[in-house]
């Protein structure tokens, strides 16, 4: 998620710049490649009783204070959290200390609070366009194919999701397409990314699948292998270029499997960004190093002990590169892939990326 060139007050907190507050455990798609741990069929990860929105009002103006410049609203799906409407509001109204570079000098400004919307789009309405509008908060919606997005969601067609992209357009909401790429929907990645666009979707964000949460169950059906991701990251960056918009791979890749050159208008990160750019606050408000971890810290209110949390330290400190990638002269500028696709696959955050080689976990 780019916020642009700023970063969190650092003076009063550890914590990084972004936090991703996730609103409710409930969702009303069934997608076959969502990560949420809570949906995971091992059933190690409880559904805890959700906070009120008055917690979460108290919850972000805490964030602020320990320096947090932007968040995003997701879940399960956002807009089923009673008061949604309410809490982006309140939201959207607050102020965050920003520091900016200005020529050789940094300088400390106040700010409206950055406020991301992430939806599913399946209850998108006016009023919900409304409030982002009026209050200028980014909105993305999913979009994981075109012709296999009921078999993706189990949900209804995509049709209606164009249709929001258009009238957020002319309401001039500044939004994204996310698209999740599976082994079932790559064959048409060109045409949901252009139509996508072609609707009044700004941007794209592309996240290949993960095997995590529900997801975990349909891996062997869903997941690209190399030669999947090389070919999603060339389609995308010839849309993008065509269509002269911009877009970022959402999941990190190992630096081995992108060829850098290629991508003027794809922006593919290749090392993790869990603890250091962003961070996580589940539906209970249990801090996570990201939404695809597993592995629940402490309680937003204890919020100080993370800091020093064993799993949080091993992001922090970037304690976990994969042993598999030590010969590599790149690890200073590749963790190897994403480390809690890593952690999910092969049982550690240190394990190798599920498309780096080797042979795979037996499940």
């Amino acid at each position: 998620m780019d916020t642009g060139p700023v970063t969190s007050c650092l003076a009063p907190s550890f914590l990084p710049a972004t936090a991703v507050l996730e609103m409710t455990y409930r969702c009303n798609h069934g997608c076959l490649f969502c990560s949420c741990p809570w949906f995971s069929p091992r059933g190690d990860f409880d559904e805890r009783p959700e906070l009120t929105i008055n917690e979460w009002k108290a919850i972000i103006e805490k964030l602020i204070v320990m320096g947090i410049s932007s968040v995003a609203f997701t879940g399960g799906e956002p807009l089923l959290k009673e008061g949604i409407e309410e809490l982006l509001t309140f939201a959207a109204s607050l102020e965050a200390e920003l520091i900016e570079t200005e020529g050789e000098g940094l300088v400390t400004k106040k700010l409206p609070l950055s406020v991301h919307l992430l939806s599913n789009g399946k209850i998108m309405s006016e009023k919900i366009l409304e409030i982002c509008a009026r209050h200028k908060i980014h909105l993305g919606m999913s979009m994981p194919g075109l012709t296999t997005f009921t078999d993706h969601t189990r949900a209804s067609d995509s049709t209606h999701i164009l249709k929001w992209f258009t009238r957020a357009k002319e309401m001039g909401i500044e939004t994204h397409v996310g698209i999740t790429v599976t082994r079932k929907n790559l064959h048409e990645l060109y045409e949901t990314m252009a139509e996508s666009l072609l609707a009044g979707a700004d941007s794209v964000l592309l996240n290949r699948f993960m095997p995590g949460g529900r997801g975990i169950t349909n891996a062997g059906e869903l997941m690209l292998d190399r030669e999947g991701v090389a070919e999603m990251l060339e389609v995308a960056e010839g849309v993008l270029r065509t269509a002269n918009r911009r877009g970022n791979v959402g999941t990190e890749l190992p630096l081995c499997l992108v060829d850098e050159g290629r991508h003027t208008h794809l922006k593919v990160g290749t090392q993790c960004s869990a603890a250091l750019d962003f961070f996580a606050i589940d539906p209970s408000g249990y801090v996570r190093v990201c939404n695809h971890s597993p592995v629940r810290l402490h309680h937003i209110h204890e919020v100080e002990k993370v800091k020093d949390h064993p799993y949080w330290r091993k992001f922090a400190l970037k304690d976990y590169l994969p042993r598999e990638c030590s010969p590599c002269q790149e690890m200073g500028r590749c963790d190897g892939g994403c480390r809690e696709a890593a952690h999910i696959w092969s049982g550690s955050p240190d394990g190798p990326d599920p498309l780096l080689p080797g042979e795979p976990p037996r499940r």
